[in-house]
């Protein structure tokens, strides 16, 4: 009989009592896993801006637009490398429950601008420019409502109608991208500007927004005044900010996420410490008579506290982990439903890999009180106690 027999023995000897710690501990990292997952899917916008993007909104806020105008002056300033604009078309797929995440832009800059974050074939490329009602659509997009590329889809939008008073346009998809990097939403539509444009009946000649990227992170500053100081005292005043900054403003229109996870995990965590530590403490006193036998047979101090750890170990183990399964299973039950507000929800390895890290923690506090105590255990006074 080794050291991991006595452990699995000791942990076990009262079985309800050890599963009760467990599903405490599931519970608790479930919540972790779940809430976690949740926070990294809401900045997986801040995650994937790069230093040297820049965006452009109207200065009272961002659901107020921009004349398309601004698009070329803007370009021509000295240290703007690439740009491009977008428009928010507010789509839904047959029924307004069904929200398509779809933006106006245009085509060959909006690729060029986002080469970085997704992969575009050459022929996809070619026919998104040329194809005058074409839209490309991502590929969890695609997979989700089991389309593909040379379909015709009715898009209806919740905010414009055409001139005819219709409030749906008919596109034809002409191809699909995938992402380039983890944190990059393929669960979006594209269409092109000018063909929107065009047939819209009001809003003409203005977007929302302008994403561009500088020469250098070195010219951001430089282009942020000279932008903002082009149109101010305008009818259309301009306010200028890094994209992660952008990203993170409308997150935290829903809250800060992070401050919640924190919180929720942090409370449940400590709860569960108190509850684990203090019944650890009480196991092992239990056992006292019988750690002094054991230190009779030879089982040095160093040797004790290791079981004991190992037990405490052990029984955040077999509670964590089965509770990210949990967390797992939960996530891939609501991803599909929630993949147009949060599409990069996923329970991520990293986060998997940090939940484990944290049982192994969580049984080395909870266990080395009790390990101490039974290390410096004498024999005598542990043989002596009834």
């Amino acid at each position: 009989m080794n050291d991991l027999v006595l452990i699995r023995k000791n942990l076990f000897r009262r079985k309800l009592r050890a599963i009760l710690m467990m599903v405490s501990i599931l519970i608790a990292f479930a919540i972790f896993g779940v809430l976690a997952s949740f926070e990294r899917a809401f900045n997986a916008g801040q995650d994937r801006a790069t230093p040297d993007r820049l965006v452009v909104l109207n200065k009272i806020n961002f659901t107020q637009p921009l004349p398309i105008s601004y698009y070329n002056r803007v370009a021509a300033i000295d240290g703007v490398a690439q740009i491009t604009h977008f428009s928010w078309f507010g789509g839904y797929y047959q029924e307004p429950r069904n929200f398509i995440a779809a933006f106006a832009v245009d085509p060959e800059n909006w690729m060029k601008l986002r080469d970085s974050d997704y992969v575009f074939a050459p022929e996809v490329r070619a026919a998104f420019i040329r194809e005058r009602t074409g839209v490309l659509v991502g590929a969890r997009m695609m997979e989700k409502w089991g389309w593909k590329v040379g379909d015709h889809i009715p898009i209806s939008s919740s905010i414009w109608s055409q001139r005819s008073g219709s409030h749906a346009w008919d596109f034809i998809i002409v191809g699909s991208f995938t992402a380039r990097i983890p944190q990059a939403d393929t669960n979006v539509m594209l269409m092109g500007y000018d063909y929107f444009n065009e047939t819209r009946s009001f809003g003409k000649d203005l977007i929302n927004w302008l994403a561009l990227r500088t020469t250098s992170v070195a010219a951001n500053e430089r282009v942020i005044d000279a932008i903002d100081g082009m149109f101010a005292n305008s009818p259309y005043e301009t306010t200028t900010d890094s994209e992660k900054a952008f990203n993170k403003a409308f997150a935290a229109q829903l809250g800060n996420v992070a401050l919640i996870v924190e919180l929720v995990v942090g409370a449940a965590f400590l709860t569960i410490l108190m509850i684990v530590g203090n019944t650890m403490v009480m196991t092992v006193r239990e056992r006292t008579r019988e750690i002094g036998v054991l230190k009779t047979l030879g089982f040095s101090g160093g040797r004790i506290l290791r079981m004991v750890l190992g037990e405490s170990i052990l029984l955040a183990l077999l509670g964590g982990l089965p509770g990210l399964g949990v967390a797992l299973l939960l996530i891939t039950r609501v991803r599909d439903s929630l993949m147009s507000f949060v599409p990069t929800l996923s329970l991520y390895p990293d986060i998997a890999a940090a939940a484990v890290g944290l049982m192994v923690v969580f049984g080395i506090i909870t266990g080395l009180v009790p390990a101490l105590n039974a290390m410096r255990l004498n024999i005598v006074t542990a043989l002596g106690r009834s």
